[in-house]
Protein backbone atom coordinates (compact mmCIF):
# COMPACT_ATOMS: atom_id res chain seq x y z
CA UNK A 1 0.00 0.00 0.00
CA UNK A 2 2.97 2.29 0.76
CA UNK A 3 4.87 1.56 -2.41
CA UNK A 4 2.05 2.32 -3.88
CA UNK A 5 0.83 5.65 -2.64
CA UNK A 6 4.74 6.84 -3.33
CA UNK A 7 3.80 5.60 -6.75
CA UNK A 8 0.74 7.39 -7.25
CA UNK A 9 2.87 10.76 -5.38
CA UNK A 10 5.87 10.36 -7.32
CA UNK A 11 3.37 10.15 -10.85
CA UNK A 12 1.26 12.78 -9.60
CA UNK A 13 4.42 15.09 -9.10
CA UNK A 14 5.49 13.91 -12.81
CA UNK A 15 2.29 15.04 -14.13
CA UNK A 16 2.77 18.42 -12.33
CA UNK A 17 6.24 19.00 -13.57
CA UNK A 18 5.21 18.34 -17.12
CA UNK A 19 2.51 20.66 -16.83
CA UNK A 20 4.74 23.43 -15.61
CA UNK A 21 7.38 23.03 -17.98
CA UNK A 22 4.33 23.06 -20.88
CA UNK A 23 3.58 26.48 -19.24
CA UNK A 24 6.81 28.17 -18.92
CA UNK A 25 8.23 27.02 -22.63
CA UNK A 26 5.15 27.39 -24.42
CA UNK A 27 2.87 29.37 -22.82
CA UNK A 28 2.61 32.51 -24.09
CA UNK A 29 0.26 36.13 -22.87
CA UNK A 30 -1.34 37.95 -25.64
CA UNK A 31 0.38 40.25 -27.68
CA UNK A 32 -0.69 43.66 -27.30
CA UNK A 33 -3.19 45.24 -29.82
CA UNK A 34 -0.96 48.63 -30.29
CA UNK A 35 2.18 45.89 -30.56
CA UNK A 36 1.08 44.00 -33.35
CA UNK A 37 -0.66 47.36 -35.01
CA UNK A 38 2.82 48.58 -35.01
CA UNK A 39 4.42 45.78 -37.27
CA UNK A 40 0.69 44.74 -39.38
CA UNK A 41 -0.80 47.57 -39.57
CA UNK A 42 1.28 49.88 -41.78
CA UNK A 43 0.00 52.10 -44.42
CA UNK A 44 -2.10 51.57 -46.43
CA UNK A 45 -4.00 49.75 -43.35
CA UNK A 46 -7.04 51.63 -41.70
CA UNK A 47 -9.55 50.88 -39.28
CA UNK A 48 -13.28 51.27 -38.88
CA UNK A 49 -15.87 50.91 -36.49
CA UNK A 50 -18.28 48.31 -37.18
CA UNK A 51 -21.02 47.08 -34.15
CA UNK A 52 -18.07 47.58 -31.67
CA UNK A 53 -15.33 46.17 -33.76
CA UNK A 54 -12.10 47.78 -34.57
CA UNK A 55 -12.10 46.35 -38.04
CA UNK A 56 -8.56 46.53 -39.91
CA UNK A 57 -8.81 47.18 -43.57
CA UNK A 58 -7.33 47.81 -46.27
CA UNK A 59 -8.56 49.77 -49.06
CA UNK A 60 -6.22 49.82 -52.32
CA UNK A 61 -5.53 51.28 -55.69
CA UNK A 62 -7.56 52.74 -58.40
CA UNK A 63 -10.12 54.59 -55.73
CA UNK A 64 -12.24 56.07 -58.10
CA UNK A 65 -13.71 52.50 -58.99
CA UNK A 66 -16.94 51.94 -58.05
CA UNK A 67 -16.70 48.50 -58.20
CA UNK A 68 -13.90 47.20 -56.13
CA UNK A 69 -12.57 43.87 -55.50
CA UNK A 70 -12.70 42.54 -51.97
CA UNK A 71 -11.56 39.73 -50.87
CA UNK A 72 -11.90 37.81 -47.83
CA UNK A 73 -9.42 35.15 -46.02
CA UNK A 74 -9.88 32.10 -44.35
CA UNK A 75 -10.23 30.52 -41.20
CA UNK A 76 -6.33 31.58 -39.00
CA UNK A 77 -5.70 34.17 -41.56
CA UNK A 78 -5.39 37.75 -42.45
CA UNK A 79 -5.80 40.49 -44.80
CA UNK A 80 -2.52 39.84 -45.82
CA UNK A 81 -2.62 36.48 -47.24
CA UNK A 82 -3.86 38.58 -50.35
CA UNK A 83 -0.45 40.98 -50.33
CA UNK A 84 1.00 39.30 -53.32
CA UNK A 85 -2.42 39.38 -55.46
CA UNK A 86 -2.85 43.26 -53.91
CA UNK A 87 0.86 44.70 -54.79
CA UNK A 88 -0.34 44.02 -58.54
CA UNK A 89 -4.16 44.54 -58.41
CA UNK A 90 -3.96 48.20 -57.07
CA UNK A 91 -2.52 49.02 -60.65
CA UNK A 92 -5.44 49.16 -62.28
CA UNK A 93 -8.00 48.01 -59.52
CA UNK A 94 -9.51 49.30 -56.25
CA UNK A 95 -8.71 46.50 -54.15
CA UNK A 96 -10.47 46.16 -50.93
CA UNK A 97 -9.90 43.30 -47.98
CA UNK A 98 -10.31 43.09 -44.07
CA UNK A 99 -9.63 41.21 -41.12
CA UNK A 100 -12.80 38.98 -40.49
CA UNK A 101 -13.74 38.91 -36.59
CA UNK A 102 -11.78 36.26 -34.65
CA UNK A 103 -9.14 36.35 -36.94
CA UNK A 104 -5.61 39.12 -37.48
CA UNK A 105 -6.05 42.67 -35.67
CA UNK A 106 -9.94 42.99 -36.00
CA UNK A 107 -10.51 40.59 -32.66
CA UNK A 108 -13.66 38.57 -31.96
CA UNK A 109 -17.23 39.36 -32.13
CA UNK A 110 -18.92 40.53 -28.58
CA UNK A 111 -21.28 38.17 -29.18
CA UNK A 112 -19.30 35.36 -30.06
CA UNK A 113 -21.50 34.05 -33.12
CA UNK A 114 -19.23 32.55 -35.61
CA UNK A 115 -21.81 31.82 -37.66
CA UNK A 116 -21.32 31.74 -41.70
CA UNK A 117 -25.02 34.04 -41.21
CA UNK A 118 -23.14 36.48 -38.89
CA UNK A 119 -20.04 36.55 -40.60
CA UNK A 120 -22.28 37.20 -44.29
CA UNK A 121 -24.13 40.09 -41.97
CA UNK A 122 -20.57 41.24 -40.98
CA UNK A 123 -19.16 42.06 -44.97
CA UNK A 124 -22.90 43.36 -45.50
CA UNK A 125 -21.93 45.89 -42.30
CA UNK A 126 -18.52 46.27 -43.30
CA UNK A 127 -19.57 46.87 -47.15
CA UNK A 128 -21.97 49.56 -46.30
CA UNK A 129 -19.70 51.32 -44.00
CA UNK A 130 -17.61 51.71 -46.79
CA UNK A 131 -20.01 52.76 -49.09
CA UNK A 132 -19.60 49.84 -51.89
CA UNK A 133 -22.93 48.99 -52.89
CA UNK A 134 -21.14 46.68 -56.00
CA UNK A 135 -18.44 44.23 -56.13
CA UNK A 136 -16.26 41.67 -57.29
CA UNK A 137 -16.03 39.29 -53.96
CA UNK A 138 -13.95 36.69 -53.72
CA UNK A 139 -12.68 33.99 -50.85
CA UNK A 140 -10.70 31.47 -50.03
CA UNK A 141 -11.79 28.50 -47.26
CA UNK A 142 -14.54 30.05 -45.02
CA UNK A 143 -13.73 33.30 -46.79
CA UNK A 144 -15.14 31.16 -49.21
CA UNK A 145 -17.98 29.91 -48.28
CA UNK A 146 -18.79 33.50 -46.88
CA UNK A 147 -18.53 35.09 -50.40
CA UNK A 148 -20.98 32.74 -52.18
CA UNK A 149 -23.50 32.73 -48.81
CA UNK A 150 -23.29 36.55 -49.22
CA UNK A 151 -23.78 36.63 -52.95
CA UNK A 152 -26.76 34.58 -52.87
CA UNK A 153 -28.23 36.58 -50.17
CA UNK A 154 -27.31 40.01 -52.17
CA UNK A 155 -27.00 38.55 -55.71
CA UNK A 156 -27.77 42.45 -56.67
CA UNK A 157 -24.39 43.75 -54.75
CA UNK A 158 -22.06 41.31 -56.22
CA UNK A 159 -20.84 41.55 -60.22
CA UNK A 160 -18.83 38.76 -60.47
CA UNK A 161 -17.52 35.49 -57.75
CA UNK A 162 -13.88 34.79 -56.73
CA UNK A 163 -14.30 31.27 -55.39
CA UNK A 164 -10.38 30.13 -54.02
CA UNK A 165 -10.58 26.64 -52.80
CA UNK A 166 -13.91 27.26 -50.81
CA UNK A 167 -15.99 26.03 -48.15
CA UNK A 168 -19.79 25.03 -48.18
CA UNK A 169 -20.09 21.15 -49.05
CA UNK A 170 -19.99 18.64 -46.84
CA UNK A 171 -16.47 17.92 -45.26
CA UNK A 172 -14.31 15.27 -46.83
CA UNK A 173 -10.87 16.52 -45.65
CA UNK A 174 -8.02 14.15 -46.63
CA UNK A 175 -5.97 16.11 -43.70
CA UNK A 176 -6.52 19.17 -41.60
CA UNK A 177 -4.49 21.48 -39.61
CA UNK A 178 -3.18 20.40 -36.44
CA UNK A 179 -4.24 23.57 -34.90
CA UNK A 180 -7.64 22.59 -36.40
CA UNK A 181 -7.87 19.54 -34.13
CA UNK A 182 -6.99 20.59 -31.29
CA UNK A 183 -9.61 23.55 -31.26
CA UNK A 184 -12.10 20.98 -31.47
CA UNK A 185 -10.97 18.57 -29.07
CA UNK A 186 -12.53 19.54 -25.34
CA UNK A 187 -9.74 19.77 -22.67
CA UNK A 188 -7.16 20.68 -25.35
CA UNK A 189 -8.97 23.38 -26.69
CA UNK A 190 -9.14 24.90 -23.22
CA UNK A 191 -5.47 24.62 -22.87
CA UNK A 192 -5.16 25.81 -26.54
CA UNK A 193 -6.05 29.37 -25.28
CA UNK A 194 -2.72 30.06 -23.30
CA UNK A 195 -0.23 27.34 -24.25
CA UNK A 196 0.27 28.00 -28.36
CA UNK A 197 3.75 26.76 -29.37
CA UNK A 198 5.14 28.52 -32.33
CA UNK A 199 5.58 24.69 -34.02
CA UNK A 200 2.05 23.90 -34.04
CA UNK A 201 1.04 27.44 -36.08
CA UNK A 202 4.32 26.05 -38.19
CA UNK A 203 2.75 22.38 -38.81
CA UNK A 204 -0.46 23.86 -39.13
CA UNK A 205 0.56 26.02 -42.17
CA UNK A 206 2.75 23.00 -43.47
CA UNK A 207 -0.58 20.61 -43.73
CA UNK A 208 -2.06 23.26 -45.97
CA UNK A 209 1.10 23.96 -48.34
CA UNK A 210 2.56 21.29 -50.84
CA UNK A 211 5.91 23.03 -51.13
CA UNK A 212 6.78 22.86 -46.99
CA UNK A 213 10.23 25.21 -48.20
CA UNK A 214 7.61 28.18 -49.27
CA UNK A 215 6.62 28.42 -45.33
CA UNK A 216 8.85 30.82 -44.01
CA UNK A 217 9.96 31.89 -41.05
CA UNK A 218 8.71 35.65 -41.58
CA UNK A 219 5.09 33.47 -42.82
CA UNK A 220 4.92 31.18 -39.63
CA UNK A 221 5.87 34.42 -37.35
CA UNK A 222 2.93 36.65 -38.73
CA UNK A 223 0.02 33.84 -38.20
CA UNK A 224 1.75 33.32 -34.89
CA UNK A 225 2.07 36.67 -33.46
CA UNK A 226 -1.54 37.77 -35.09
CA UNK A 227 -2.87 34.23 -33.42
CA UNK A 228 -1.95 36.04 -29.92
CA UNK A 229 -4.15 38.81 -30.40
CA UNK A 230 -5.89 39.43 -27.25
CA UNK A 231 -9.22 37.18 -27.98
CA UNK A 232 -8.22 35.32 -31.21
CA UNK A 233 -7.25 32.08 -29.49
CA UNK A 234 -10.74 31.40 -27.74
CA UNK A 235 -12.30 32.75 -30.92
CA UNK A 236 -10.73 30.09 -33.14
CA UNK A 237 -12.27 27.58 -30.42
CA UNK A 238 -15.39 29.07 -30.07
CA UNK A 239 -15.58 28.55 -34.43
CA UNK A 240 -14.23 25.35 -34.06
CA UNK A 241 -16.56 23.80 -31.21
CA UNK A 242 -20.07 25.50 -33.16
CA UNK A 243 -22.77 23.50 -33.81
CA UNK A 244 -22.21 23.15 -37.29
CA UNK A 245 -25.56 24.11 -39.31
CA UNK A 246 -26.06 21.94 -42.54
CA UNK A 247 -24.86 24.39 -44.99
CA UNK A 248 -27.93 25.52 -47.80
CA UNK A 249 -25.56 24.43 -50.44
CA UNK A 250 -29.30 24.60 -52.56
CA UNK A 251 -28.63 28.37 -53.10
CA UNK A 252 -25.60 27.59 -54.85
CA UNK A 253 -27.65 26.73 -58.10
CA UNK A 254 -29.28 29.71 -57.83
CA UNK A 255 -26.47 32.25 -58.12
CA UNK A 256 -26.31 33.62 -61.65
CA UNK A 257 -23.29 36.24 -61.46
CA UNK A 258 -19.93 34.44 -63.38
CA UNK A 259 -18.01 32.56 -61.37
CA UNK A 260 -14.37 31.57 -61.63
CA UNK A 261 -13.51 28.27 -59.17
CA UNK A 262 -9.77 28.37 -58.14
CA UNK A 263 -8.50 25.50 -56.45
CA UNK A 264 -4.90 23.82 -55.43
CA UNK A 265 -4.92 20.62 -56.58
CA UNK A 266 -3.40 18.97 -53.97
CA UNK A 267 -5.28 20.46 -51.45
CA UNK A 268 -5.89 17.87 -48.53
CA UNK A 269 -8.44 20.59 -46.25
CA UNK A 270 -10.83 21.12 -48.96
CA UNK A 271 -9.72 18.81 -51.93
CA UNK A 272 -10.71 19.22 -55.67
CA UNK A 273 -14.01 17.23 -55.91
CA UNK A 274 -15.21 19.79 -53.86
CA UNK A 275 -14.14 22.74 -56.77
CA UNK A 276 -16.21 20.35 -59.23
CA UNK A 277 -19.36 20.37 -57.59
CA UNK A 278 -19.22 23.97 -57.82
CA UNK A 279 -18.32 24.37 -61.01
CA UNK A 280 -21.03 21.76 -61.81
CA UNK A 281 -23.45 23.42 -59.63
CA UNK A 282 -22.85 27.10 -60.19
CA UNK A 283 -24.79 28.40 -63.64
CA UNK A 284 -21.80 30.51 -65.03
CA UNK A 285 -18.87 29.31 -63.73
CA UNK A 286 -15.11 28.83 -64.57
CA UNK A 287 -12.89 26.01 -63.18
CA UNK A 288 -8.99 26.29 -62.87
CA UNK A 289 -7.24 24.19 -60.60
CA UNK A 290 -3.65 24.93 -60.21
CA UNK A 291 -1.47 21.65 -60.39
CA UNK A 292 1.08 21.41 -57.25
CA UNK A 293 -0.31 23.80 -55.27
CA UNK A 294 -2.26 23.28 -51.70
CA UNK A 295 -4.99 25.00 -49.67
CA UNK A 296 -3.84 28.41 -50.44
CA UNK A 297 -3.02 29.20 -54.24
CA UNK A 298 -2.60 32.98 -53.75
CA UNK A 299 -0.03 32.50 -51.03
CA UNK A 300 1.95 29.40 -52.24
CA UNK A 301 1.41 30.27 -55.80
CA UNK A 302 0.57 34.03 -56.13
CA UNK A 303 1.70 34.34 -59.82
CA UNK A 304 0.41 31.71 -61.04
CA UNK A 305 -3.18 31.78 -59.51
CA UNK A 306 -3.05 35.62 -60.09
CA UNK A 307 -2.80 35.13 -64.06
CA UNK A 308 -5.45 32.81 -63.79
CA UNK A 309 -7.68 35.69 -61.77
CA UNK A 310 -6.96 38.67 -64.08
CA UNK A 311 -7.50 36.42 -67.63
CA UNK A 312 -11.29 36.34 -65.54
CA UNK A 313 -11.87 39.49 -64.85
CA UNK A 314 -10.48 40.83 -67.78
Amino acid sequence: MKLLTRLIKILLLSIGLLVVFIIVFYGYSDIPVNNLKAKYAQPPSSFISINGLDVHYRDEGILTDTIPIVLIHGTGSSLHTFNEWSAVLKNEYRVVRMDLPAFGLTGPFPNRDYSIENYVVFIEQFLSSKGIKRCILGGNSLGGEIAWRFTAKNPEVVEKLLLIDAAGYPNEAKSQPIAFTIARTPILNKLMTFITPRFLVKASLENVYLDKTKVTDALVDRYFELTLREGNRQALVDRMTLGMKKSPIHLIKNIQQPTLVLWGEQDLLIPTNNAHRFHDDLPNASLAILKNVGHVPMEESPHESLAMLLAFLE
